[in-house]
């Protein structure tokens, strides 16, 4: 089984991505699932349902969500397992700009859109930095231009990444993303021992634990301050 990691921040398109891809995938006779991780709610498990696509949702709730995806990666791919699949792809909403989902040995896409701001790309993280590939969306509604503008500075924020536009709505550069993603001879049983490209956050401080009151007395564990100098 192939599994595919897809990630980017809320609303880039990453879902009409997903599908559009998976179009590609059944295209070639593969048999394609859909884990959903999330926080609080989605709902984009009824179009994958929709489309016939075999889906599973994960809300983290109250938990760190990338530690809520790496607690459950195992059983994601166990999951696909039972179900004979030849492609597991795991959607993930831009959880955190500080870490990323994606492990080693295994594929990684960031969904990114033209309209996320020009200086968008540096304010991402490792999900943008240490990915496979970064599909860029929403290219017809800004000038060639601005797609190549943003394109250059997503190069310049991930330099060794595959860069490819596509349109989540005619499914144009779709096929030509399942080509890269697709690998034949692959065929992944269990994510145990694998390591994750990037560690995840250090902090852990009183407010993780549920804390509410403001106040140094209350700032417990690995706590940061701003720099203000003599300024207050």
């Amino acid at each position: 089984m192939n599994l595919i990691s897809i990630s980017g921040p809320p609303s880039c398109g990453k879902t009409s991505v997903i599908l559009k891809t998976i179009e590609a995938f059944k295209e070639k006779g593969l048999q394609v699932g859909v884990v959903k991780f999330d926080c609080l709610y989605t709902d984009d498990d009824k179009l994958y349902e929709k489309a016939g696509v075999p889906v599973k949702t994960g809300l983290s709730g109250s938990l760190c969500p990338d530690h809520y995806f790496v607690s459950n990666i195992e059983e994601v791919v166990q999951w696909g397992l039972a179900r004979s699949l030849d492609v597991l792809i795991t959607e993930s909403a831009g959880l955190c700009n500080r870490c990323s989902p994606y492990l080693k040995n295994v594929s990684s896409v960031c969904v990114i859109d033209n309209l996320s701001g020009i200086n968008t790309p540096k304010k991402i993280g490792p999900m943008l930095k240490s990915a496979d590939i970064v599909v860029i969306t929403k290219g017809d509604i800004v000038s060639q231009a601005e797609r190549e503008v943003f394109a250059s500075k997503v190069q310049m924020a991930n330099s060794k990444a595959i860069i490819l536009h596509v349109n989540g709505l005619n499914g144009q550069g779709a096929y030509e993303l399942s080509g890269l993603l697709y690998k034949e001879s692959e065929n992944l049983t269990t994510v145990r021992g694998l390591e994750l490209r990037y560690p995840m956050p250090s902090a852990l401080c009183s407010y993780c634990l549920g804390e509410k009151r403001i106040g140094e007395e209350y700032q417990l564990g690995n706590v940061r301050k701003i720099d203000w100098g003599d300024e207050i």
